[in-house]
């Protein structure tokens, strides 16, 4: 037996998958949780400590004969997070997350140092926002200068996977396009942001590979730790998003990739650069050579989980109430920031529900008008993509939230999209794997592209696509007016 591993990295645990290419099914899968440290600051932050654990937890979940069939490894970890390191790879502070909100007078001082947001976007073709990396370090800078002049190695939370499983300290352009550090149309680190940040700091950052490349080999000292066969290649993984499209196939234009997790995001494939940060539309590179614009809202389940604990309701129950909601749901409408909001950018945003009254006060609309609050956000993303000439074509729905058939009908009407449904509901986590595959038959000389790979390997299931009513579609666009209407007249609040 000869499989590949996929390691998923997520905001809120680990996952690893073994998939054998030979029969197309994933073998063995495992997940152990990791911990966030949250305060009322907006600090979303985590230990490295607990990635190490985590992933000598997963792999000892496997019996020997499972780690024994693994012959390439691939690493999804979440985006934008500031994993900061001394000269002898020990952490120097917590990991700062995608969703750490504290950071925003950092991004007001990069911002104005660059000469205003165009000019920020002209170098990093993305706007300074307290999600992406380059604040968080000089965060660290002005908040732990100690702890600032001892650090050696900057990296993502995938990076440092791979700098755990390699030894070897380098980056892609898909995950490094995240960080408000890198030139994305360029493919190089933004010596202007860097000088902001620190003078310094452009010697600090990893050499760059491409996306078909390993990372390195598995280290001896990785290979004892975890019981893997020593000598097998590490792909140059990705940010969870881009290891996402390989694993639901958004490799070729006009695909979208819409993920329901504790953040939302929508994103495509193009083989040009595509972005409008100013409308959200972030310009990300992909991990397989071409682009990935992105929007991402960071509050997606979020907003259901909270009202899911607020009524007491288990998950199937929370759907059964919220399905005997109209569209719309008579009015109320959710605006869900309880963690600031992203896109649009509000990071001091709270959440609310409006538009209430004695007829509509119920569960079932609140539980409904916190699931198409979801939607809506990722709606603002679709204009901005076919605004800039995007033809989109159809969803892959992936997340925690596609397993709903409530949602997914949500997404399918709001977005008037086909959605289709992958088959494995690790798209990440596959996404890692599937790239590890291509980075070893390269290796091997079997020269193949990432398309026909994720066309063999990549599975739609066919029962969970849904297409889109028009009835249905012209009700949501008149629910999604009044979305916009509350939202134009609270977002002054939070600015």
């Amino acid at each position: 037996m000869k499989t590949v591993a996929g390691i998923d990295m997520g905001t809120q645990s680990m996952k690893v998958i073994l998939y054998n290419w030979e029969t197309k099914e994933i073998i063995a899968k495992t997940q152990e949780s990791v911990d966030i440290i949250a305060k009322n600051d907006g600090t979303r932050e985590q230990k490295a400590e607990w990635y190490d654990e985590a992933i000598t937890k997963c792999f000892a979940n496997f019996t020997p004969e499972q780690r024994a069939s693994i012959k390439a490894i691939g690493v999804s970890g979440h985006q934008h997070g500031f994993v900061p390191l001394d000269k002898d790879g020990k952490a120097l502070y917590n990991v700062k997350l995608w969703n750490d909100t504290s950071t925003v007078e950092e991004c007001d001082i990069l911002t104005e140092g660059a000469g205003g947001n165009d000019a920020v976007i002209s170098e990093v073709c993305n706007l300074m926002l307290p999600g992406f990396t380059a604040p968080k370090i000089l965060w660290l800078k002005r908040h732990k200068p100690e702890a600032f002049a001892k650090l050696h190695y900057i990296m993502l939370p995938h990076d440092y996977l791979n700098f755990l499983l390699t030894g070897n300290y380098v980056a892609e352009c898909g995950d490094a396009s995240g960080t408000a550090l890198f030139n994305g149309i360029r493919r190089e680190w933004s010596k202007k942001i860097c000088n902001l940040v620190d003078p310094g700091l452009i010697n600090l950052l990893p050499d760059l590979i491409d996306s078909d490349k390993p990372a390195g080999k598995i280290s001896r000292e990785a290979a004892s730790r975890f019981g893997l066969p020593g000598d097998i290649p590490v792909s140059s993984g990705g940010g969870d998003n881009m290891m996402g499209a390989i694993g639901t196939g958004t490799v070729r234009d006009g695909f979208l990739t819409m993920s329901l997790g504790t953040s939302g995001t929508l994103y495509g494939y193009s083989k040009n650069p595509v972005s409008d940060p100013i409308k959200g539309l972030s310009g990300f590179n992909s991990s397989t050579g071409g682009y990935l614009p992105l929007l991402c809202t960071m509050n997606c389940t979020v907003a259901t989980e909270e009202t899911r604990k607020l009524f007491n309701l288990e998950v199937k129950e929370f759907d059964d109430c919220a399905s005997k909601a109209p569209i719309g749901s008579e009015g109320v409408v959710f605006l869900p920031f309880f963690n600031g909001e992203r896109t649009p950018n509000l990071p001091n945003g709270r959440a609310s529900i409006n538009g209430l009254s004695s007829a509509n006060s119920s569960r079932e609309n609140i539980s409904r008008a916190a699931m198409e609050a979801a939607i809506f956000g990722m709606r603002i993303g679709l204009e901005a993509f076919q605004a800039l000439g995007f033809r989109a074509r159809e969803i892959r729905l992936i997340g925690g939230g596609a397993k709903s058939p409530l949602w997914r009908s949500i997404a399918a009407n709001v977005m008037n999209l086909p959605v289709k449904l992958p088959a494995s509901d690790e798209a990440a986590a596959m996404g890692g794997a599937v790239q590890a595959l291509w980075c070893l038959m390269n290796l091997e000389g079997k020269k193949t592209g990432i398309e026909e790979l994720t066309d063999e390997h990549i599975q739609i299931n066919e029962q969970g696509c849904i297409n889109p009513d028009p009835a249905s579609v012209a009700a949501y666009d008149k629910a999604y007016a009044e979305y916009n209407r509350y939202l134009g007249a609270l977002a002054p609040l939070y600015i």
